[in-house]
C-alpha cells in the first residue's frame, strides 16, 4: 500500500457544516454559569443570632456599664427625692400621693430583683442536680443515686403533672440495688412525660423560626425573630424542668447555650440535616429564602436539644438523648407545602 493511500485511509476527516446548523450548536459563550457555592442557604441568621447571644462583653465595657448604671440611679433617685420634697411642701396631698406611687415602684422593683435572684438560685439547684447524677452515674454507686433521686422527687414534689410517675417511682425503687438502674428509672417515670413537652417546645420554635425566615424579607427581622424565638423556648424548656428562669437568667442560660454550640461548632448547618426531609438534593429544590428558613429552623432545634441537656436535672443516656435529625422532620417536613397551599 502506497503512503498517499494510506494517508488518505487514516488521514483527518473534515465535515463542512452550514452557517444555520453551527450557530445552534452550544458554545462557551452559552454554557452554564458555575453555581456559586456562596449562595447556599447556610443558616446566617441563627449563625448571627448565637454570636450575639454568645458574645461576652470585655472587662472595660462591663465596668463602663456597671458605672454608668449607677452613676445614673443615684441621679434619677436625687431627682425623684427632690422633687417629692419640693411637691410635699407646696402641695402636701399631691406630693404625699406621688411619694407613695415612689413607693410602690420600689417594691416592684424590689420584688422583681428578688425573684430574678430566686430564678438564678433555681437554675443553680438544676445544675448541680445534673453534675451529682452524672458523678453517680459514673460509679458514685447506690447510695449516691438515692440521694438524686430523692432530690429530684422533692424537686417536683408539687407538681400535678409528675404525679402519676412520682408514685410509680415510689412503688418501684425499692426493688432497685443499682445505682444506674435507679436513675434509669427515675428518668423513665419521672422526666419522659418533660421530654415530650420540651420536644414540642423545640419543634414549635423549629416552625416559627422557619417561617419566619422564608416568609419575612426584611434583612434584620429573621435574626430578631431567632433570637427572640429560642431566647422563649430556651426559657419555656426551663420551665418545664423545673427551673423558671426570670429574665435575666433566661439571657445567661441562652448565652451559656450558645457559647456551649459555637464552642463544639455545632452552630453549623448543611445540606446533610435536612436532606432526611425531602429527599436528594434540597437545596436545589428550593428557593435561597425557602433553603435558609429550612435551615434556621433546623439549627433552632438543635438549639433546643442542647437546652434540653443543659437544663434536664439527670443528664440523657445515648438512647434517650433526642435526635436532632428526628425533631427537624416532625416540626419542617410539609412546612412551606402548607404555607404554599394556604
Amino acid at each position: 500500500m502506497s503512503d498517499a493511500s494510506r494517508k488518505t485511509r487514516f488521514g483527518p476527516v473534515t465535515i463542512e457544516i452550514d452557517e444555520d446548523v453551527a450557530s445552534a450548536l452550544p458554545g462557551p459563550d452559552r454554557a452554564p454559569p458555575v453555581p456559586d457555592e456562596s449562595d447556599r442557604p447556610e443558616g446566617r441568621a441563627m449563625t448571627t443570632a448565637a454570636v450575639l447571644a454568645a458574645r461576652k462583653p470585655s472587662r472595660l465595657a462591663r465596668w463602663f456599664w456597671g458605672l454608668a448604671g449607677a452613676i445614673l440611679a443615684t441621679v434619677l433617685a436625687a431627682a425623684a427625692w427632690e422633687f417629692v420634697t419640693g411637691l410635699l411642701a407646696a402641695y402636701p396631698m399631691l406630693g404625699w400621693a406621688v411619694a407613695g406611687l415612689f413607693g410602690l415602684f420600689a417594691f416592684v422593683v424590689l420584688a422583681i430583683a428578688v425573684k430574678e435572684i430566686a430564678a438564678i438560685s433555681r437554675l443553680g439547684r438544676l445544675d448541680a442536680l445534673h453534675r451529682d447524677a452524672q458523678a453517680a452515674r459514673d460509679g458514685g454507686g447506690l447510695e449516691a443515686a438515692q440521694d438524686v433521686v430523692a432530690r429530684l422527687e422533692t424537686l417536683y414534689a408539687g407538681r400535678e403533672d409528675t404525679s402519676w410517675g412520682r408514685s410509680r417511682l415510689a412503688e418501684r425503687k425499692g426493688d432497685v440495688f443499682d445505682g444506674e438502674a435507679l436513675l434509669d428509672l427515675a428518668s423513665r417515670e419521672l422526666l419522659a412525660p418533660l421530654d415530650a413537652a420540651a420536644r414540642r417546645e423545640v419543634e414549635a420554635a423549629a416552625r416559627q423560626v422557619a417561617g419566619v425566615t422564608a416568609l419575612v424579607p426584611l434583612s434584620f427581622a429573621d435574626v430578631a425573630a431567632a433570637l427572640v424565638s429560642n431566647l422563649r423556648m430556651i426559657r419555656r424548656v426551663a420551665e418545664i424542668y423545673g427551673g423558671r428562669s426570670g429574665t435575666i437568667g433566661s439571657w445567661r442560660l441562652m448565652r451559656a447555650v450558645f457559647t456551649h454550640l459555637l464552642a463544639t461548632g455545632a452552630v453549623a448547618a448543611g445540606e446533610d440535616m435536612i436532606e432526611p426531609l425531602l429527599g436528594g438534593n434540597v437545596l436545589a429544590k428550593l428557593s435561597r429564602r425557602f433553603g435558609e428558613g429550612m435551615v434556621n429552623g433546623a439549627l433552632t432545634a438543635r438549639v433546643g436539644v442542647a437546652a434540653m441537656e443543659v437544663c434536664r436535672p439527670l443528664p440523657f443516656t445515648p438512647k434517650e438523648r433526642p435526635s436532632v435529625r428526628g425533631l427537624v422532620g416532625r416540626s419542617l417536613t410539609g412546612l412551606f407545602d402548607r404555607k404554599r397551599d394556604g
